[in-house]
């Protein structure tokens, strides 16, 4: 899979996930959808997950993303990423194995700064798989690519704080276990800009809060959900409160940084299936007299999809090596490198993979138009491209400053 080392037993659940893959996960999409259908419930939560994901527990694929060895699997980062990828091939192997998120970030934030309550009540349900949730950072009234927009308004009022404000593409607070959010406001507009912003936990239930709708996604009504929801008077326990008031930004960093090599791994693993489908598509069918596949431009979207996937896997592992061995705050460049690159190369392949597919590519036939708006959506989430490159041009201008006329 890498050049970079892989432990033994990193290498056994690549095989065993592979196996699970093509055992189970693949044929269980058909399955799915035709559960979906039958329900006439977008949210509905199909059986088939359940199946596959007691399976994935009996095989030991439970967990994988969580670092932490008493509750998870305890991986590095670097150990994981291809484990993600595999899992990016298809939209079920995430949840089947509990690795989908915002889940998976929310665990960690539980097991990191949650309270002894936080982590009995819900990230012990979460780790088992039995409950879903919901993070609430992102608001319709402000540009949230720059987190210091958000006005979500968190007032100390003796013993409570009480929440007012409007969130939206809260991913998974339509999913029918949904139980409890992550929220991040503003405790005090008054701090520094980095220091205005805490997160608390909040019962999805909880007086006050009211799921406004659904978002689609290109017009998908994704399962899980995308809400807009807003927080009227919403009290909540200062115990909620993650880690301190004004460590909002602290924990982001914290809960984003694995976040965004899990994302750009699946989105490997949805180039490399899209790449897979053109070939066999390629070969399979005939226009003017000859197999698709022997066009040279067909030829050279093929080629080019191999060697850019091949890159984008190597600055994705360089990253998570980064992360493991000199941490996050070392790895920020390679981070948000991934984070532009990934799902824009992925991108690219499955819209020509969806080309070569004819009409068949822009129908629920393939995984592809679906895999195409998750992409393209992608770019936004977690930053959008534009975030991430601000962020590394202006680390490689720091080591040139000395160069700038004085006083500009």
């Amino acid at each position: 899979m890498s050049l970079f080392d892989i432990s033994e037993r990193a290498q056994q659940l690549q095989n065993e996930l592979l196996d699970f893959m093509d055992a189970h996960v693949y044929p269980a999409e058909t399955v799915y959808e035709e559960q979906m259908r039958a329900a006439g419930d977008p949210h509905f939560h199909p059986p088939i997950l359940e199946e596959l994901k007691a399976e994935a527990r009996r095989r030991g694929l439970w967990n994988l993303f969580h670092p932490h060895p008493a509750t998870g699997a305890g991986l590095t980062n670097l150990e994981y990423a291809p484990l993600a990828e595999i899992m990016g091939r298809s939209h079920l192997a995430p949840e089947a194995c509990n690795c989908n998120a915002p889940d998976t970030g929310n665990m960690e934030v539980l097991e990191l700064f949650g309270t002894e309550k936080h982590k009995e009540k819900y990230l012990k349900p979460l780790l088992a798989g039995t409950m879903a949730s919901a993070f609430a950072m992102t608001e319709p009234g402000v540009a949230s690519s720059d987190a210091t927009n958000v006005e979500l308004s968190m007032v100390k009022d003796g013993d409570e704080y009480v929440l007012n404000g409007r969130k939206w593409f809260a991913s998974n607070a339509l999913h029918k276990n949904c139980k409890v959010m992550i929220v991040m406001g503003k405790t005090d507009p008054a701090a520094p800009t980095h220091r205005q912003q805490s997160m608390m936990v909040v019962p999805i239930d909880a007086p006050g809060v009211t799921v406004m709708r659904n978002l689609p996604v290109f017009g998908y009504a994704d399962r899980e959900g995308h809400a807009e929801i807003d927080f009227k008077d919403v009290r909540v326990p200062v115990e909620d409160l993650l880690k301190g008031e004004g460590e909002g930004f602290a924990i982001s960093q914290a809960r984003l940084g694995p976040g965004r090599i899990h994302h750009c791994m699946r989105a490997i693993g949805a180039a490399e299936r899209a790449l897979e489908l053109m070939c066999k598509r390629a070969q399979s069918r005939v226009t003017f007299g000859k197999p698709i596949a022997d066009n040279a431009n067909i030829q050279d979207w093929i080629a080019e999809a191999r060697i850019d996937i091949e890159m984008i896997r190597l600055l994705t592992l360089k990253a998570a090596y980064l992360m493991d061995t000199v941490g996050n705050k070392e790895a920020q460049t390679e981070i948000a490198a991934i984070k532009v690159a990934a799902p824009a190369i992925a991108l690219k392949i499955v819209d020509r993979a969806i080309q070569v597919h004819g009409g068949a590519g822009i129908t629920d036939d393939f995984p592809l138009a679906m895999s195409y708006a998750h992409l393209r959506t992608l770019r936004l989430a977690d930053g959008p491209d534009e975030v991430h490159k601000r962020a590394i041009a202006r680390r490689e201008l720091r080591q040139y400053r000395d160069l700038r006329p004085e006083g500009i």
